[in-house]
């Protein structure tokens, strides 16, 4: 290619120096070294042109083979994609699975227990009702017999004392007296009674409900993960 260059300054130079016409723009130029100049370039052209077409058929093929090679690296790519979102999609789905199954043996557990628990302060306060009952007929029971045992006691004494007026008179104040100690200790030996029964309940009240406030937090604890799916429910036992 240098050589067309070449020879194509020399015919510009010869040109420039050829000798003019006169009253003419033409020139004289020698035909000889014109021609040879000429031939030099029509040689050179075809080599240089062949190597600038080699060039451009270079061009073309790797343009074409890193078009393929970028085609088959975008395939491969995109079945690689789609095969880690199925692998993806797939480990979800068995971690969903494994959750929700760890998530109700859980629940169940706790089911169990609370019924459990409630069945058990169920019978214990079933056992206390009764004892409190007995306890509580056991101390009536206890205050009539003794009752009826001072209102004996006083129609023995006014027996005795009846014929005796100041003496009648003060064994009527006495089984008065006995008989409203009789019924003071009735009624005492009721309120205590009452009074036993009622701390009773208040202790298993106290027990059911620390019981169903431990079963709301497990199951509040119960809660699925952001992301996995829907709402979370509070539960409340006591609602």
């Amino acid at each position: 290619m240098y050589r067309v260059f070449e020879a194509l300054d020399e015919l510009v130079t010869i040109v420039e120096e050829a000798r003019g016409v006169p009253m003419t723009s033409s020139c004289v130029v020698p035909r000889g070294d014109m021609l040879e100049l000429l031939d030099d370039v029509r040689d050179a052209l075809p080599q240089e042109v062949d190597d600038a077409q080699d060039v451009l058929d270079k061009r073309d093929e790797l343009i074409h083979k890193a078009r393929v090679e970028a085609e088959d690296t975008v395939d491969s790519a995109n079945a690689e994609a789609e095969r880690t979102l199925a692998e993806a999609n797939e480990e979800a789905r068995r971690l969903l699975a494994d959750a929700q199954a760890r998530a109700e043996k859980i629940l169940g557990d706790a089911h169990d227990e609370a019924e459990r628990m409630i069945a058990a302060g169920q019978a214990e306060y079933q056992n206390l009702v009764e004892r409190s009952r007995a306890e509580s007929e056991r101390m009536i029971q206890a205050g009539r017999e003794a009752y009826e045992r001072a209102i004996e006691d006083g129609r023995h004494e006014q027996a005795r004392l009846v014929s005796q007026t100041e003496v009648v008179q003060a064994a009527h104040a006495e089984s008065a007296r006995i008989v409203d100690e009789a019924h003071t200790e009735s009624d005492r030996q009721r309120a205590e009674c009452d009074a036993y029964v009622d701390g009773k309940l208040a202790e298993f009240s106290e027990l059911l409900a620390t019981t169903l406030r431990t079963v709301d937090t497990g199951r509040n604890h119960l809660r699925p993960q952001p992301g996995l799916g829907g709402r979370s429910k509070l539960y409340d036992f006591q609602a």
